[in-house]
């Protein structure tokens, strides 16, 4: 397996990382002993990094990942969790909970459905707008004093959050979203990661399936699928977008490689201090995902690509427009 260091100060993890959400019904229904399979396959495989969230299906995704890390598997596993986002019974958003005292509660739960006795790297899920960045990082620092937490990380925020976080502790990555057609990262944010040494966890590096090569318009809509309510999976949006995929087709197909590995691949190659997550739910999935560690891109490569699937490109938003309007990256 192919490693890479996150940021200056982080640890060393695999060249490709496993976000574990999806296994929680984030995209519909999800089969549980396949998603054990898959993790166990993926530590099998040498990939270390495996994130996660407290909110994702509201500690099963924890438990999962405890399960699957039992008989001496912790060893192998970074673990990387994202805390404080707040959820009502019905499964909706309500906000977000950075205060100091909320998160160590939020570790405290964590270490006890996860099975484990430190977090090797955690992170507020989002920027509390009620609560100063310096507060938040604070706390979790002193969890790292105490020895239950090793690094800290961020996600979602721009670069005024990224340089206060920085100054009060050591940040290792901002865990964010970027794809081929997810760009947004490179104008400010990525230069001020690399001025400051931190490294970057890319998320949605298939935009959620839609430039995975594999979806169609009649799939995403079982109850509980995100994508349901995906501006880029709507309308006209995701005709346009589903142009973009066959334009990258020719250019994977005349490598003899999938969509999903040169888009995992372009990813990979936009920086050593990169590591890409795949939300892979099952073994077949995870080993295309592996292949793109094997995919080469040239510079023509690199290209053609830009031609096919152009910077702004894409139709639709990220998230929608309720969602945008907490992310502190997109301020």
């Amino acid at each position: 397996m192919q490693t890479r260091q996150l940021g200056k100060t982080g640890p060393v993890v695999s060249a490709l990382g496993l976000g574990a959400m999806g296994m929680s019904g984030m995209y519909g229904p999800s089969d549980r002993a396949e998603s054990l399979a898959t993790l166990d396959a993926a530590l099998e495989a040498g990939i270390t990094l495996i994130d996660t969230g407290d909110f994702y299906g509201m500690g099963h995704n924890e438990m999962l990942i405890g399960e699957a890390l039992k008989g001496g598997k912790r060893d192998k596993a970074i673990l990387s969790v994202k805390f404080g986002a707040q959820r009502d019974p019905g499964a909706g958003w309500i906000g977000f909970d950075g205060r100091p005292a909320a998160v160590k509660t939020s570790l405290a739960y964590t270490l006890q459905r996860l099975g484990v006795d430190h977090i090797d790297i955690y992170r507020p899920a989002r920027l509390d707008p009620n609560v100063p960045i310096e507060d938040t990082v604070g706390a979790i620092a002193e969890m790292v004093q105490a020895g239950f937490v090793r690094h800290i990380g961020l996600s979602e925020v721009g670069v005024e959050t990224i340089r206060k976080a920085h100054a009060v502790h050591p940040i290792v990555d901002l865990q964010i979203e970027y794809a081929l057609i997810t760009r947004g990262v490179e104008d400010k944010i990525l230069p001020v990661l690399r001025e400051l040494g931190i490294g970057m966890t890319a998320y949605g590096v298939l935009s959620r399936g839609l430039i995975s090569g594999h979806w169609d318009k009649g799939q995403g809509k079982a109850q509980g699928d995100f994508r349901a309510y995906s501006p880029r999976f709507q309308g006209d949006n995701v005709d346009k977008n589903l142009a973009l995929v066959e334009a990258l087709r020719a250019i994977a197909a005349a490598k003899g490689v999938s969509v999903a590995q040169i888009a995992i691949a372009w990813v990979a190659a936009q920086g050593d201090d990169i590591v890409p997550l795949v939300g892979a739910r099952t073994r077949a999935r995870l080993a295309e995902s592996l292949g793109a560690l094997d995919v080469a891109l040239s510079a023509d490569d690199l290209a053609a690509i830009e031609r096919a699937v152009p910077r702004d490109a894409a139709a639709g938003t990220r998230y929608a427009e309720a969602q945008m309007a907490h992310l502190d990256s997109e301020r």
